[in-house]
Order: structure tokens, then sequence, then C-alpha cells
């Protein structure tokens, strides 16, 4: 493989550390050539990497038939390009050269020229039209590819790249006493460091840095400051550092080249920044086991976890900040900690290594969908209860995808949804709003295989309309010329003489393959005369979801005040409003207070439906006499979700997921039964103490946890009955690839 990397030749920071780094490891497994239009230091350190580099300059129609000229001649298989200048010229050649194209996105474009408004009217606007005329985008982190996705990219043509280092055995040239003497500074041995490295410009918001400092230096005297870094703040954040009376404090060392020597002279490394895409910093700091204390922005938050891996604050938050120095300054053992760790995860995720091998991935993923563009048809179309906030369903359609794309990774996956713009964004996929008819039906009409998906969506109990509307898709999926699939769901209750027949009836008709989650629902389906499809047993798609590392759970419950870290053992709980549950408020409380004081069990609340079971968790915590509660706000992943449930000793729930995700890690279950599927699934793991809502009184609630408590100590064969659901979940996917292969044109 041959690739042209076209940059402007005039980066500093951590976009030229990322491309000197990415094409010195690219080049030991294919050809990676630069080509720049400014020589200078820049291409001077490339050259000495090794990385083959030229530099066109002159006028730029001459530039561009320069190019173009090079690019023929060098039989290239790919453009990559980086920064403005190279965007605007891979945009140019486009059409002429019939190559794919791709650009590394270092940071928002909508803020690259802040404070400079003539270059963000020429450069910028050049630059957005440039990026909209290339196909495939790169961001340097997740978030940086969520603000692409959010601006109308396509979220299966963005791809995500970490920016990687070389970690093996960082040497300081000098030690912490001679580098602080080189900067002429005689501060105490003791004093404890803080220091950012970054440029002294209005993204950075090293003022937000100076004041926190100041006001964690009233604290801790011992606390001291290097800024490394040049840029057109400088002077005015001298003066600031005057004003606020810390400049004795802090040092304001220039422009940093050893920056192994700076590093190991911290105790703590800072980032203030608006907006990143992923500092270099971070990692840099890593390296010598810094803890770090970051703005919540970019990908940050990929890399520092909150108590976890290091401290996060909200931008231009300098209160928040000064508590974090503060601490960090106050306690060596947390300094020790939280550095520790984050060397361990900057390792596994920020090598060179792996950025490497992600490129080269991206690379031959672009040109594998290149061959497969000219399909009439090609990928799946998913339809479900989406996009209501209900982390149960959204756990569903992450299984969902991520089965579809273990079957062919390059398959366009489109999504039917109340929410397009979150599903692109956390699903990477196409998304429809799930009633635009004209655009769903469009899709379809593109579309080898429609699956609806997950869930019971063929029932009638909670609305007729979403019955018949689901009943539609099925028929209109197959007249589009679809394969057609229901994945991995439940079947009723349908109560309606009617709605049986037509259910009935349409599935019969339209659909070729069916895998369901429970065996009641094959009878349901065996009582609706249901015949013609495929039908298997299988699981839901929930239980094949992996959860968070546990560090991260930890930190959720630390966040929420409580105390994992000493032993506590905690009941997890989780209602969901429905007619009949006010009357059961004081049957919850009671029986969850008797839990607390018999078995040591601290009620903590785990919302599934967003808001909707935050505010009945909190009818029942206020109904609590004697047990402290911690009502958690919702989880932003599925896997956080599991992770919270699987750290529960004990799972009270009247959600079907809650109950999934506690089962796959062995959580004594107690149902709460409002629907059938509840107790369906607790059948299937041999999990059997559950009652009906009407039924349950604080007597029987309460002997139905004592129970539960009785089986924590056999966790893990709890855990092995559930394992027979992950292997029974693998035939909805087996039937997907079935029909994906009977479909294909």
């Amino acid at each position: 493989m041959k690739v042209i990397h076209l940059i402007s030749g005039g980066d500093t920071g951590g976009a030229k550390t990322h491309i000197h780094t990415l094409l010195q490891g690219l080049n030991r497994h294919i050809q990676a050539d630069m080509v720049c239009f400014t020589d200078g230091p820049f291409t001077q350190e490339a050259r000495d990497l090794g990385i083959h580099t030229d530099v066109l300059s002159g006028s730029p129609p001459a530039v561009l038939k320069a190019l173009r000229d090079k690019i023929r001649q060098g039989g290239y298989d790919l453009i990559h390009c980086h920064g403005s200048r190279g965007n605007l010229m891979g945009a140019l050649l486009k059409r002429s050269t019939g190559l794919p194209l791709v650009s590394t996105v270092h940071s928002d474009p909508r803020i690259d020229y802040m404070g400079r408004p003539l270059a963000a009217l020429t450069f910028g606007t050049l630059n957005s039209w440039a990026l909209r005329r290339i196909p495939n985008h790169i961001g340097v982190s997740r978030p940086m590819v969520d603000l692409l996705i959010d601006r109308g990219y396509d979220p299966q043509a963005v791809f995500d790249i970490p920016n990687g280092l070389d970690f093996s055995n960082p040497a300081a040239q000098l030690t912490r006493r001679e580098y602080l003497d080189s900067l002429g500074l005689d501060w105490p041995d003791d004093s404890v460091i803080a220091g950012i490295a970054a440029r002294l410009n209005p993204v950075k918001d090293m003022g937000t840095l100076l004041r926190g400092f100041a006001l964690a230096r009233r604290e801790q005297p011992r606390l001291r400051l290097i800024i490394a870094g040049e840029g057109e703040e400088g002077p005015a954040l001298r003066q600031l550092a005057q004003e606020l009376e810390v400049a004795d404090a802090v040092c304001f060392a220039g422009w940093v080249e050893d920056t192994d020597s700076f590093y190991h002279a911290l105790d703590i490394n800072t980032l203030t920044s608006l907006s990143e895409g992923f500092p270099y910093s971070l990692p840099e700091g890593a390296r010598f086991a810094l803890p770090t204390v970051a703005t919540c922005v970019g990908g940050v938050p990929a890399l520092i976890k909150h108590n976890v891996t290091g401290l996060l604050f909200q931008p231009r938050d300098h209160e928040a900040l000064a508590r974090c120095l503060a601490e960090l300054a106050a306690d060596p053992s947390l300094r020790r900690r939280l550095g520790d760790k984050l060397l361990e995860k900057a390792r596994e995720d920020y090598s060179i290594e792996n950025t490497v091998r992600r490129q080269l991935d991206i690379y031959e993923t672009i040109l594998r969908r290149r061959a497969r563009a000219s399909r009439r048809r090609d990928g799946v179309i998913l339809c479900g209860a989406y996009g209501q906030n209900n982390a149960g369903d959204e756990a569903v359609l992450k299984a969902l995808v991520s089965e579809l794309r273990s079957i062919d990774p390059d398959m366009p996956l489109w999504v039917m949804t109340r929410k397009p713009k979150a599903a692109r964004r956390v699903h990477r996929v196409g998304a429809v709003y799930t009633f635009n008819l004209p655009a769903f039906c469009r899709r379809m009409s593109k579309s080898v295989l429609y699956a609806n998906g997950g869930g019971s969506l063929i029932q009638d109990v909670t609305s007729h309309r979403s019955l018949w509307f689901y009943l539609f898709t099925l028929s209109a999926a197959r007249r589009l010329g679809c394969k057609v699939m229901m994945y991995g769901c439940g079947i009723g209750p349908i109560q309606s003489p009617r709605n049986r027949r037509r259910a009935g009836r349409i599935i019969n008709r339209n659909v070729d393959a069916i895998t369901l989650r429970d065996h009641a629902s094959l009878d349901e389906l065996a009582a609706l005369g249901v015949d013609r499809p495929r039908i298997q047993v299988a699981a839901d798609p929930a239980v094949s979801l992996p959860a968070a590392p546990a560090e991260e759970a930890e930190a959720v419950l630390e966040q929420a005040g409580l105390r994992p870290r000493e032993g506590q053992r905690y009941l997890g709980v989780t209602v969901r409003p429905w007619p009949g549950l006010e009357d059961k408020l004081d049957v919850f409380a009671q029986a969850i207070d008797r839990a607390y004081e018999k078995h040591h069990l601290l009620p903590v609340f785990l919302p599934i439906e967003g808001t909707k079971d935050v505010a009945a968790a909190k009818e029942v915590a206020a109904r609590l006499k004697r047990a402290p509660a911690a009502v958690l706000p919702p989880c932003p992943t599925s896997e956080l979700a599991i992770a919270l449930s699987a750290r529960m000793d004990v799972a009270l729930s009247m959600r079907l997921h809650a109950l999934i995700f506690a089962a796959a890690r062995g959580v004594p279950l107690v149902g709460v039964v409002y629907d059938p599927k509840v107790n369906a699934f607790l059948d299937c793991v041999d999990q059997d103490l559950y009652a009906p809502l009407e039924e349950i009184t604080a007597d029987r609630l309460s002997a139905l946890l004592d129970a539960a408590e009785e089986r924590t100590r056999d966790r893990a064969a709890l855990a092995a009955k559930t394992a027979r659901l992950v292997e029974l979940e693998r035939i909805n996917r087996e039937q997907a690839a079935l029909l994906l292969e009977e479909g294909a044109p």
C-alpha cells in the first residue's frame, strides 16, 4: 500500500508530534510519503526521522499541477490530508486522481482561528468547503468524531484514532533539581509542582489555571506552577500572576524542547483548555505517572476518568480546579494512585503501536468500502423502541449493531429511532426518524435486511398504535424487497382478538426468520398461528454486552457519596412508573429498610429509563425510615450500567434489563412482575424469586430479599446459569447472517 500525506508544513505542537510519530510508524508496514507546502523545521524534523518528504511551493495552480503529476506517477492508493491547506489540495484533486481521500481533523475547525477573524473568514471557510468534499474523516479522539457527526458528516465514514506515544523507558536528561536550576528557580525541595505545556492562546485558557492555582495555594502554600509554552497571551498572563500575587510561585518557562525533563520535574500535570481534540500533553505526562487535573473537554475523558485515572473539572471553573489542586497537593498517596492508574491506561490505549495499527485498519476499511460502493442494495435497517431514554432498549441496539458488524464490518447500518442525532453519535450508524415514512422507506429499498429488533414490540398492552406501526414496517420492508427478521424479541401480550388475527396474518406473510428471547414468546407465536417463518428460541441481545471497567463503577458510587472501597454491601433497586406502583411505594420502602437493618444492604437506585425511573426511585427513597439511599443519575452507557449492576450484592427490579444486566454477573435477583416478560426471563435463568406487583406485601418482598441474600454466597453458580443464555444468543447473529447471505444481490 502507498499513501501520500498532504500537510502545510508549518505545524507545531500536538499535530506535529502526531504526524511525525504516525508516519514513522506507518513506514515500517507500508510506504507513507509526505508532501508539504512550506519548508522549515517541520519538514527537516520529518526527514531526520526517515520520512520521505517533498516540498512543493509556488503559485497554487503550479503546486496543484505538480502534486497531481506526482500522485499519478507515484502509483499511490490513497490520499491522506491534514490541516486546511492539505484538505484544500486533496479536495481539488479528488476528481482528477480518482483516489479515495481521508482527512485527519486534529482540532475543531470552527475555533482553529479564534481571535483571527480574517483568517477564519478565508482559510476557515475554504477548509470547511474542502472537508465537505472529502468523504472520509479521522478524529483524534471520540469526542472529535462526535463533533464531526453532529455537524452532518457520515458517521459510518468517520473514524477515531488515538494519539500514540512510545511508553518504553522514559528517561529525563536532568534531575528535578537540575531542571529547576536551569530555570533559575530556588524553590524548596518539598514543593509540590504543578505544570502545563501548551500554547499561550485563548483556547488553552491559562487565566483559569492561574486563578485556580492562586486559590489552591492559600490552602497549600507548598504549591508551585511551571507554564511551558509561548504565545500571544504571554504578557497578559504574566500581568495576571502579578495581580493574583503568585508571581514568585509561577515560572513562565517559555518553549521547552526537553519535555522529558519538564514532566520529570512535576508532581501534577494540568490542562485547562476550552476545547481539545486529544492533547498530547496528557499521555506525555502519563509516561511519568503524573496525576492529572484536566477540563472535561474533547477527548480528555477517554483517558482521564474522574477519581480513577485523574481529576476532571468543567471549563473556566477555577474554584473546582483549586479544589483538585489542593486535594492532590495534600495527599501524596492519592497522587501515586492516580498517576499509576493513568500510566497503566495510557500504555494500554495510547501506545504508538496501537495508533499505527488503527491507522492501517482505517486505510484497509476505506479501500474495501470503495470496492462495494456500486452495490444497488447493501446493509441492514434496524427498527425498535429506540431513542426513548431507555437504557435497556439502547443496550439492545448496541448489541445488535455490534453483532451485525461482526458479520460484516463494512456493511452500512441504519436505525429507525426517535433521536437520530444521538444514534449517529453513540452507535456510529446512519439514522432516520422513526416516523419519517419517506426516509425509512427509501432506506428499506436500498437495504438487504430489515431487522425488527429487541424488546416486546409485538404487543398491545402499552399501545394499539405501536403494534400497528411495527406490523406496518414488517409488510413495508417485504414490499420494498428486504429480507425480514424479528431479532431476539419478546411476543405479547396481545389482548385484542382483532389485533391477534392481524399480527398472526402479517407475520406469517412477511417475516423470513424470528428469534425469540424466551419460551413464553414461542407459545404466544403458536397461539397466533404463526408457522411460516423460521423460528428459534435464542436470548435477549443485551446479554452479550460487556461491562465497563469495575473502577469506573466504583468512581460513580464514590461521586454519589458512597464508600465502595470500604466493603459496603449494596441492594440495587430499579422501579418504574406503572399503574399500581403508587399503592406499593410503602411496601418497597419497608422491605428495603428491613434488608438494610438485617443484611446491611444499602439501597442504590439504578434508573433504566431516564427521568421516569429517577422520579419513581425518589418516591420510594422518600418513604425510607432507616436506610440511607442513593439515587444515581441515568448511566451514559450500557456498559457502565452493567458494571454498576455487577457491583450490587442483590438486585430488586421491575425492569427487565436491570435484571438482565445483574444476572449476567451472577447477582441474586428479586423480580417484581408488571409484565410476563419479567418472570419469563427469571425462569430462563432459574432465578425463581419474583412476585406480581399487585400481590406484593412488605412481608412477602422481605422474604424474597432474605432468600436472595442467602444466594450471595453462590454467585458463580448463578452466573453459570446465565452463561447459557450467552451461548443461545449466538442464534440471533447466525440467523441474521443467513438472511444477509440469502438476500445478497
